[in-house]
């Protein structure tokens, strides 16, 4: 747990959606700056370069990261430094706070009043093209089950809709493939008693010719 300073608000601790998460050690009002969201002021390209190395990495691990915040047209804020508590923020489908940026510092603020013991999170707002690789375990009532941002979330509850129909299908077919093994058994065991019957039929059909054409011979010899 983090050492608490006078006049924080918010102290680390375990948290059950993710880790370490942080906490209001106080009734907090609406609108309050709660924490200063710090880090590396970096340009635009090398944002980009450390978003997508990131990017990888979490989805190998299954992790999600949203360590970067938009500044401005030319710079971005690295919040991925050892003297940022604001990254241990969770998400939250749910959020009590939002990150807000006030010429150029970016800050977690309460968007509702918050009752002291309360985990602090907001909607961290990741795009939809990877929501697979981001469950959400926020726990909250109205949880979409991944971390997509709001805007996404009819697109979301789409595909989630089409998933749950092609897997039922899925389920349906391979129970049926799993009734008929039996009668595909059944009809291969038929199959191969026929030919079976077929080719001793055959066989018998030769050696009663065989023995008709020995008889002959040995008729003609006496």
């Amino acid at each position: 747990m983090a050492k608490k300073e006078e006049g924080q608000l918010w102290e680390l601790r375990k948290s059950s959606i993710h880790n370490q998460g942080m906490f209001a050690t106080a009734d907090i009002e609406a609108g309050t700056r709660v924490i200063q969201y710090i880090g590396e002021k970096i340009p635009k390209k090398e944002s980009t370069r450390r978003a997508l190395e990131w990017e990888e990495k979490a989805r190998k691990k299954g992790e999600g990261l949203v360590y970067i915040f938009d500044l401005n047209k030319r710079y971005d804020l690295d919040g991925n430094v050892p003297n940022n508590p604001a990254k241990y923020v969770n998400h939250s489908c749910d959020p009590n706070c939002e990150a807000v940026n006030y010429d150029g510092e970016i800050w977690i603020v309460s968007m509702r009043d918050i009752k002291e013991g309360e985990e602090l999170g907001f909607d961290y707002g990741y795009d939809i093209q990877h929501f697979m690789d981001h469950p959400c375990r926020c726990g909250s009532e109205n949880c979409i089950g991944y971390i997509v941002a709001r805007e996404f979330w009819p697109k979301l509850r789409k595909l989630l809709k089409n998933k749950k129909k092609a897997e039922k299908i899925g389920r349906k077919k391979a129970k049926a493939a799993e009734e008929e093994k039996p009668k595909r058994k059944k009809k291969a065991a038929k199959k191969a008693l026929k030919k079976s019957a077929v080719k001793k039929k055959s066989a018998d059909k030769k050696a009663a010719k065989k023995k008709k054409k020995a008889a002959k011979k040995a008729s003609k010899k006496k």
